[in-house]
């Protein structure tokens, strides 16, 4: 049976997305997930300027700069956050620039085009209480949901599943890695000897991360359970094993990384609304509050320009002026 066409791989097939894509790949070395961020930009902009019905190949040069303008309106129209229109917008830019650059249009009409201005904005950070909690809150789950006359095997599990969730938030909160990066780790990325995780981040550049010593007992105690489990046996610290399991021994997803924490969150006393990039905030302005420099703090963080991690000395200095005005006796 023919499998339906998605909107990106119908603009994939376009002779100059398939173009960019090689270009993205090649040169930029771009990662899948950046790649897939593109066709669905480019994806939503064919609807926009063709309508939904359009197909390969697209009138590239056809558009203008009322095409752009159109494009980015409907979204903020649509109540989009001022970040995912300039997300868009450079998606656009980039594109249309190769174009031009390839001589495939004469023009860039989203080149003139203004962003709309970023509202201020703070990321959400955890208060060193608030990381004990969430970190604390596996073993308590596993005490409270486990009976001592469980059935063996899935008490085995279970001890499991516990252990490795406590491994995954400690390594988050120890290494301020993004949830999609620590998903794809493999039990040869990661030494426990030397205390150091090999990270593959955007555009697949690869950093070391240190390992806290909390972090690498989670871990050592995470993999012991995991390889005495019934699908491990045989093939213990195989390499490129997937560092973290789900239930059939297949590698967990981002998707599921996110699920157990909003479990965890409600045991710890947490709005579920955290997500597992507040670990990467908090990891970044603990840091910073413990007297770290800038410039090592966006190497840790893996950041290509010194500006992105700027945000974390606000923070840090915003979280000194709330402590000032709470305990001041003249704020």
């Amino acid at each position: 049976m023919e499998q339906p066409s998605t909107p990106g791989s119908l603009v994939a097939a376009d002779p100059a997305v398939a173009h960019f894509l090689s270009y993205l790949e090649g040169e930029r070395n771009a990662s899948e997930n950046t790649i897939s961020g593109y066709l669905g930009d480019l994806a939503q902009f064919v609807e926009s300027a063709w309508g939904a019905g359009a197909r390969a190949p697209f009138d590239w040069g056809g558009a203008d700069k009322f095409s752009a303008r159109k494009f980015l309106v409907a979204f903020q129209k649509a109540g989009a956050a001022p970040a995912t229109v300039h997300r868009k917008l450079s998606s656009l830019r980039s594109f249309y620039k190769f174009l031009v650059r390839e001589d495939l249009v004469p023009n860039n009409p989203f080149g003139a085009v203004a962003a709309p201005k970023r509202g201020k904005y703070l990321p959400q950070v955890l208060s060193i209480e608030e990381i004990t909690r969430l970190l604390d809150a596996p073993a308590q789950v596993l005490r409270e949901s486990v009976k001592p006359d469980a059935d063996p095997a899935r008490r085995q599990w279970a001890e499991y599943a516990a252990s490795r969730d406590a491994a995954i938030l400690e390594a988050l909160y120890s290494t301020g890695v993004r949830v999609n990066e620590l998903a794809t780790l493999s039990d040869s990325d990661v030494d426990l000897v030397s205390g150091v995780a090999k990270v593959r981040g955007k555009g697949k550049k690869e950093r070391l991360c240190p390992l806290g010593r909390p972090a690498v007992a989670a871990l050592h105690d995470a993999i012991q359970k995991r390889d005495a489990l019934a699908f491990a046996k045989g093939g213990a610290r195989a390499r490129g094993r997937a560092l973290f399991v789900n239930a059939g021994g297949g590698r967990l997803t981002t998707r599921s990384i996110e699920r157990l924490m909003k479990r965890y969150l409600a045991r710890a006393g947490l709005s579920p609304e955290v997500s597992p990039h507040a670990l990467r905030h908090s990891f970044a302005t603990h840091l910073l509050d413990k007297g770290a420099d800038l410039r090592s703090v966006q190497e840790l963080l893996g950041h290509a320009s010194l500006s992105t991690t700027q945000i974390y000395a606000h923070v840090s200095v915003e979280r000194m002026k709330a402590v000032y005005e709470k305990a001041h006796l003249r704020p």
